[in-house]
């Protein structure tokens, strides 16, 4: 048994089964529907479709992230049972959780002087924090300790390429994201945004694109120009979607084809509630190691 854990926020979108099976430990996020409230805990209280159908139907969702008070009760067990910690969180350009997570940690030292407490801010989000996750505990299983997945985390989190599309704006232009105008014209020409995650964890839009068939071919794209070793990528491919099965295949196909050395299949994870009560329906989400974001 290792003597420390590995853990992170359930806005990592990969499901509560991968979780358990690869010994990574979680702590929730809550959301509400309509002003009842939830636990974000990867689908099993409100499965991702049951939450965009109501999202559909008229209901408001709203997101908010582990207190500090509620890190601290999530890593005292840990503690307890003589585990030193690395915990890893929601990128800090789209939530507070990594100065939760901080503030629990500081208190928690003055406890246990003798345990690390390592906290990370991903930079990233949704699948792509999962595939980060997933290669942290690749590297625990291969005999890596936490003072080099913590130096290696900070070193690599930016070569987390992220790429989201959406075939819907409704909800971006609920939350903000797009202008009424912008998105009505968008939606009515069938314009799909194109974005990706900056060096600091923002969202940010980077291409207008015509057509689901055409973005979707700009994804791969993409992937090609950034991904490491170019389409001799060897390494995993997560790919995420929220009520849009069929476009995150034809995705995934597209990447079979375009990286026949890449490590398995492209796998295929729902976006969950933190992150799918702001995109709404309609976003797909790819997501590989590359180059390092640099704006």
């Amino acid at each position: 048994m290792s003597d420390f854990v590995i853990s992170c926020c359930s806005s990592a979108d990969l499901t509560k089964e991968r979780l358990d099976k690869r010994g990574i430990k979680y702590i929730c996020f809550h959301f509400s529907l309509d002003g009842k409230e939830y636990p974000d805990d990867l689908g099993q209280t409100v499965s991702p479709s049951e939450l965009y159908q109501r999202m559909i139907a008229g209901e408001t969702s709203k997101t908010s992230q582990p207190s500090a008070g509620e890190y601290i009760e999530f890593f005292k067990p840990f503690l307890d049972d003589g585990k030193d910690i690395l915990h890893v969180t929601l990128s800090t350009g789209i939530s507070g959780a990594y100065n939760s997570a901080t503030v629990a940690a500081e208190h928690l030292r003055r406890d246990y002087p003798d345990r690390k407490i390592y906290i990370v801010d991903s930079l990233g989000a949704s699948s792509g924090y999962g595939l980060i996750m997933e290669t942290l505990t690749d590297m625990r299983d291969g005999g890596t300790d936490i003072d080099g997945l913590y130096d290696w985390v900070m070193e690599h989190r930016l070569n987390m390429n992220h790429w989201f599309f959406s075939t819907d704006l409704t909800f971006y232009i609920k939350g903000g994201r797009v202008s009424k105008g912008s998105g009505f014209i968008g939606n009515m020409l069938g314009i799909c945004p194109l974005l990706n995650m900056d060096n600091l964890g923002r969202l940010i839009p980077r291409e207008k694109v015509l057509g689901k068939k055409r973005v979707i071919k700009r994804t791969v794209e993409k992937m090609v120009e950034f991904a490491e070793n170019g389409t001799d990528y060897t390494g995993k491919v997560f790919i995420c979607q929220s009520e849009c099965l069929s476009d995150a295949q034809r995705l995934a196909e597209l990447v079979k084809e375009k990286f026949p050395k890449m490590n398995g299949e492209p796998e295929i994870f729902p976006i969950g509630a933190t992150i799918g009560s702001h995109t709404g329906p309609g976003t797909v989400s790819l997501f590989f190691w590359g180059d390092k974001r640099v704006n």
